[in-house]
């Protein structure tokens, strides 16, 4: 049973600055160029809490925990963030262009209590320790989620969907910001007692699952386990929830973007390799090869460097028994364990979004081959993680991403 419940949060003052300003992208999709270019922008910008540099002072070095601890403090006694007197829920928009379509993902932030993976919170995809430990020291340094972790649910009666368009027509956001992909994003504070018990009601006890932030909720269940174990209670508290933008599958406007894979030492008798696994179709004019994909799904493509035009590679025998059914369904999960491991027995990879990066890349020899998927589809991210199973990382990239910065869940008792 999962809880879904609203919280006092910390935003902005919207009299004080924009958030185009002070918004910034995911931390984990952040070059060092564009973290200079966000610290440029606004000595306000989360960026220098949620993704900050090492500083340093007259008094020597200061880690970049302590300085976003700092500048959270600071900010909060300059009034340039705020924190509500009322409990709310924060409804999130995000308009953007894709294949020529306008479109809205729309979402609901909140926080869900914190459970044991697979008890009401789902994972689709594997994990890896380094990222964990960076948000666990910002965790520990902020005594609080600085960002969302974007989830999905589904409730087809759409009420608190129905409350998100009532107020998206009736108001403007609170606040809003373009981001470097041309994407609009808008917030607005929902408060009234009614729409707040409404939003619960329709969203609590629903299976939740992670689409992009497991390493945040890995990280919050574990800071609860060791914030318990420091008081010597289980009793409830703040950090027993976790900050989440939930997002209802029954409606429109989500994305799955697939994630390619550049490989080398890929040997020339590729082919012949595949072939007792995959039936194999030569592609040898410039055709989209993502569209191909698009239009047949369960389908694998390919380029070498050595080898001209593309490959489509349709699954027959992928000889995975140890892989579960309905992982051994998944392209990604045959390209990985099947190709990857047992044919090449190599895990060094590159990911890639861009399809036409990867051809260029092979083309030039910087790469020996390119391996290309389609979107993986929501009804498999829900098989697979009602499972309680996990894909390889960077199977599934949802798009758009959400901006951190329009709301910060403290936990304050």
């Amino acid at each position: 049973m999962t809880d879904f419940l609203p919280f006092k949060g910390i935003v902005y003052d919207n009299e004080k600055v924009e958030g185009g300003d002070v918004f910034a992208p995911p931390y984990d999709i952040i070059s060092p160029r564009r973290q200079d270019e966000l610290y440029k922008k606004s000595e306000y910008n989360i960026v220098r809490i949620d993704f900050g540099k090492d500083a340093t002072s007259t008094n020597g070095s200061i880690d970049k925990y302590a300085e976003a601890s700092g500048n959270l403090k600071k900010w909060l006694d300059e009034g340039i963030l705020k924190k509500l007197d009322k409990d709310a829920f924060y409804i999130y928009e995000a308009e953007y262009r894709y294949l020529g379509e306008t479109l809205k993902l729309r979402g609901i932030i909140g926080r869900v209590k914190i459970v044991d993976l697979g008890n009401g919170v789902y994972p689709h995809e594997e994990t890896h320790s380094k990222p964990k430990k960076d948000r666990m020291n910002l965790m520990r340094a902020c005594n609080g989620n600085i960002s969302p972790i974007f989830s999905l649910y589904n409730s087809p009666e759409r009420i608190a969907s129905g409350i998100m368009e009532r107020a998206i027509g009736e108001s403007e956001p609170y606040m809003e910001a373009l981001d470097d992909w041309g994407v609009i994003h808008r917030i607005w504070i929902a408060d009234d007692p009614e729409d707040v018990k409404a939003i619960s009601g329709d969203v609590s006890g629903n299976p939740v699952f992670i689409a992009d932030g497991h390493h945040r909720y890995e990280t919050a269940l574990d800071f609860r386990n060791e914030m318990r174990e420091k008081e010597g209670s289980d009793a409830e508290a703040p950090y027993d929830y976790v900050m989440m933008f939930l997002a209802n599958i029954s409606d429109p406007g989500l994305t799955i973007l697939p994630t390619h894979r550049l490989v080398d030492n890929v040997p020339e008798n590729i082919i012949e390799l595949i072939s007792p696994y995959c039936d194999v179709s030569v592609i040898e004019d410039n055709k989209d090869i993502i569209q191909l994909l698009t239009e047949n799904p369960g389908h694998i493509g390919m380029s070498h460097h050595d080898l001209p035009g593309f490959y489509l590679l349709q699954v027959k025998n992928p000889d995975l028994e140890e892989v579960p059914d309905v992982l051994r369904a998944l392209d990604v999960v045959v390209l990985h364990k099947l190709i990857f491991k047992k044919l090449l027995g190599t895990d060094i990879i590159t990911y890639e979004m861009d399809a036409w990066r990867c051809m260029d890349m092979v083309k030039k020899g910087k790469h020996s081959a390119a391996f290309f998927l389609g979107p993986t589809r929501v009804e498999e991210i829900e098989k697979v993680a009602l499972q309680t199973l996990r894909m390889p990382p960077k199977s599934t990239y949802f798009f758009p991403k959400l901006m951190t910065g329009t709301v910060l869940n403290p936990f304050d008792r």
